[in-house]
């Protein structure tokens, strides 16, 4: 089921570019895109509100058995919802990309194709190589994308994509292989990259932390988080409005997700040695992220950088090694893609009716002529801002209350996010609805088609907002157990047995831990052979 779930969409567009049919190319992938979509449906309802332990619906086969590599794939809370958001944010990008005519239709729809089956494969891979295999392969079609059917200055935006993701590509690769010959040796076992295999082995105290820092570094470009965001505002600018749904909501969660399922799990004491650091590039991201947007007067800039501002949440809550904060962050992951999508979608529709300009100071007076719209806007702009009531609001305050009780400070000052977020929001909001009318704006009501692209998005952010439980419930087990081993060490006396156990590898019970309460930590109990066994109390 998880393979014909990755490659379906990747299938429909290789069927598609051979056809060359302008009219058959859209049409194909939008059909592919939307059977994934139902197959991912289909895997939330089966997993039930308890969770369970452990993967489901695993195919676990040796694909390079010299290097031990296996094409694993499989589901848990973990990214459960991950791949319902991606399912569904490219479903609604493909409806909205056959709402236009594009140049080499067939090519354009095959990129986009391929992006989906790239991203849903790193999203369910089980095997390190195969993950970074994924990774990479989500880098191709987005160079297309903006090299081809961008705007603007096209080639200084696809550049910087390209050095800053493949550098961090180049980092996540040699670390992947590091991490797998640095284990076969240290327990004198044969080659794997299988991350269960991985994450009892033993990786030697010196080759850590440079590892760790090699994993953080790609995933931090890819979210992007400050500094490493370099790349971010060309790349926005110049991409097409129907692959920057998808990047911005979709591709930066899977930087997020990588910190969850590879490195936290893999290199407890590392992520616990680091987590000041991550903490503060969070911080440096929600605070230099939000006073940007409020700068901004490119309406695709003001959510470019409130998606780094966001991100910054998601960072914090990660490495708030709290049950809280983890479980916040991918709540959020999720708000965040259900939100930004339709943000440029609807900036998109902003700027058609304001003569092509994407300046806020183009737009305006459309709220009485256009009320479905500017309502449309509203809802997205109040779920953005996080206000109470809405998804958005539940992760932030779980991130936040994560912060709280791991770190205090950060997370004062973390609160000047959240009010920037509504200065920023608002603003847009104002200025591009109501005000006055600019001097080229045409005030055009939402045709039916553009409430097919927002229907299914509002209706995702408002039943979000409505029940979060839904995602935190399926979610919780899988996400407490992959902070489970970097809180010990993190804790009190998980710190001093660090100290005392030179190979401070952490083995995690395969039982699914409970829910801890605020305020409560995990604790290593027990050292034998070196070794923390945690147990969350």
């Amino acid at each position: 089921m998880l393979s014909i779930l990755i490659w379906l969409p990747g299938a429909a567009a290789l069927a598609g570019a051979v056809l060359r049919g302008r009219a058959w190319a859209g049409k194909l992938v939008a059909a592919g895109s939307l059977a994934s979509l139902g197959i991912a449906i289909a895997l939330i309802v089966d997993f039930g509100a308890g969770g369970g332990g452990g993967l489901r619906h695993v195919t676990d086969i040796v694909w390079i058995p010299a290097l031990g590599i296996h094409y694993k794939l499989g589901v848990d809370g973990l990214n459960l919802f991950l791949v319902g958001m991606a399912t569904l944010l490219f479903a609604v990008s493909m409806v909205a990309a056959n709402l236009r005519d594009w140049p080499k239709p067939h090519l354009f729809f095959f990129h986009m194709g391929l992006a989906e089956s790239a991203v849903l494969g790193a999203l369910l891979a089980q095997d390190l190589a195969l993950f970074v295999a994924f990774f990479d392969l989500m880098l191709i079609p987005f160079y297309f994308l903006v090299g081809v059917w961008g705007q603007g200055d096209r080639v200084r935006a696809t550049t910087k994509l390209v050095i800053y993701t493949l550098v961090g590509s180049l980092l996540m690769l040699a670390a992947a292989i590091a991490t797998a010959v640095l284990s076969a040796q240290g327990a004198h076992h044969a080659l794997t990259f299988v991350l269960s295999d991985l994450q009892v082995a033993h990786v030697p105290a010196g080759s850590r932390d440079w590892i760790f820092l090699f994993f953080a570094a790609a995933f931090l470009v890819k979210m992007p988080a400050f500094p490493l965001h370099g790349w971010m505002p060309d790349g926005y600018r110049a991409m097409p409005i129907e692959a920057l749904m998808v990047f911005s909501g979709v591709l930066s969660k899977v930087g997020a997700y990588g910190f969850l399922r590879i490195v936290l799990p893999l290199f407890p004491g590392a992520a616990a040695h680091f987590q000041t650091l991550l903490l503060l590039i969070g911080l440096a991201s929600v605070l230099y992220g939000s006073a940007m947007a409020f700068t901004q007067t490119n309406a695709r800039l003001v959510a470019g950088y409130s998606s780094v501002a966001q991100l910054g949440f998601i960072t914090l809550g990660i490495f708030s090694l709290t049950p809280q904060g983890a479980q916040g962050a991918v709540l959020q992951m999720v708000n965040h893609g259900l939100v930004v999508a339709p943000l440029f979608f609807i900036i998109a529709l902003l700027a058609e009716r304001a003569g092509g300009s994407e300046d806020i100071r183009d737009m305006g007076g459309i709220a009485m002529r256009a009320p479905v719209l500017a309502a449309s806007f509203l809802i997205v702009a109040m779920a953005s801002l996080a206000i109470p009531g809405s998804g958005n609001f539940v992760g932030e305050f779980m991130i936040l209350l994560g912060v709280f009780n791991t770190k205090i400070v950060i997370s004062i000052v973390a609160f000047a996010g959240v009010i920037m977020a509504a200065v920023y929001m608002l603003r847009v909001f104002i200025r591009s609805v109501h005000n006055r009318t600019g001097p080229h704006v045409a005030s055009r009501e939402l045709r039916l088609l553009d409430g097919l692209v927002l229907g299914p998005l509002m209706a995702a952010i408002i039943f979000f907002a409505l029940y979060p439980q839904f995602e935190l419930h399926r979610a919780e087990r899988a996400v407490v157990g992959s902070i489970a081993a970097a809180q010990a060490y993190a804790g009190p006396v998980g710190v001093a047995q660090n100290r005392a156990a030179p190979s401070r590898t952490a083995h995690v019970s395969s039982k699914p831990a409970p829910m801890v309460a605020p305020g409560r930590q995990a604790a290593a109990i027990a050292t034998k052979d070196n070794a923390v066994t945690v147990s969350l109390r």
